[in-house]
């Protein structure tokens, strides 16, 4: 079975619908949503995935349906990460948090055009350079230990960041205060960028280093473009209201980027098995394909995706309950006894 090009063009035009009228609702009431408000449309977008995922499955068939939603859950799992740096940016530049809605939806779409443009150089690459399976297995398997260094990557993100910030300052006029949501201002006669610039190109910034991450790892999942690009998009939409919603959660995870570690080692070594499984390098077994380097099933990938994601969170909730307890003991220690 394949997937109706009709099906495809209706999807896209209704997320992209959705995601218009997401972001007017941002430009004309902007606010600070409350955790119900937040709830309420995490779970609106969770549920329009899997309704998306049936559609396909009655539509294109099981293997369809299956990919993308291993597929979405991975490029959810690591767009959870991405909030981490998020939050660093807006501390930084100390974004108001009733503008932080605006900022979060710019993000959203800088990433989408961003990863749309990687997807396509993907599925190019890959129909004419399949060894380039090698490369992006070796990448993630790097990016993975670099994920599982102690303090996690976050702060290392954030400091890539401010050299490209601090080029920016220099080259241009930069006011010292916010004019609500605008990119320009007028400060005693003078035209000025505001600070938002500053935070919009740090977004952008971020959001390029994780479509480098994410994109080789979702052709893990699935060659279809559309495919991939739809579990992208599902990723990111919601993931605004999910920032406000997990709120100081954040700062609790502190065990994510172990789960994350795992997830993308994981899907490492799965594309360097597809790699040896379709191999065509002729100083590899001659460039005859290695028929047994198992392929990974789908199944399998999903359920290393949320055991991964559910332990790294368990465990984190954990720790962090018992380090509440344990502060007000070290307050107030109990007396030596005699």
């Amino acid at each position: 079975m394949v997937i109706p090009v009709w099906f495809e063009v209706t999807s896209l035009v209704v997320l992209t619908l959705i995601l218009i009228g997401d972001l007017l609702l941002v430009r004309l009431r902007p606010h600070i949503p409350s955790t119900k408000e937040s709830s309420l449309w995490v779970a609106f977008y969770v549920g329009l995935a899997l309704v998306f995922a049936g559609l396909l499955y009655f539509i294109a068939g099981g293997q369809y349906a299956g990919e993308f939603l291993t597929g979405w859950a991975l490029e959810y799992s690591l767009s959870i990460d991405n909030l981490f740096v998020f939050v660093l940016i807006m501390a930084q530049f100390a974004v108001p948090r009733r503008l932080q809605q605006q900022v979060l939806m710019v993000g959203i779409i800088i990433a989408l055009v961003l990863r749309g443009i990687f997807i396509l150089l993907g599925v190019a690459i890959i129909e004419n350079f399949s060894p380039i399976f090698y490369i992006f297995g070796a990448f993630l398997i790097w990016t993975a230990i670099r994920q599982a260094m102690p303090e996690g990557d976050h702060e290392g993100e954030a400091k890539r960041e401010n050299f490209i910030v601090r080029m920016l300052r220099r080259r241009i006029d930069i006011s010292d205060e916010y004019d609500e949501g605008k990119l320009r201002t007028v400060v005693d006669g003078k035209r000025m960028w505001t600070p938002m610039i500053m935070v919009f190109v740090a977004i952008g910034v971020t959001d390029l280093m994780f479509a480098i991450d994410s994109i080789p790892a979702i052709f893990s999942i699935t060659h279809n473009s559309f495919l991939v690009f739809t579990a992208n998009i599902f990723a990111l939409m919601g993931l605004r209201q999910l920032y406000f919603l997990l709120g100081d959660l954040l700062d609790r995870l502190r065990y994510l980027h172990y789960g994350i570690a795992v997830i993308l080692g994981f899907i490492g070594v799965k594309l360097i098995l597809h790699a040896m499984h379709v191999n065509e390098l002729p100083f590899i077994n001659g460039g005859q394909h290695i028929e047994w380097a198992p392929d990974i099933p789908i199944w399998l990938s999903l359920t290393v995706i949320l055991v991964s994601m559910g332990v790294a969170t368990i465990a984190s909730l954990i720790a962090s309950a018992k380090d509440k307890r344990r502060a007000p003991q070290e307050l107030h220690p109990e007396p030596p006894t005699h």
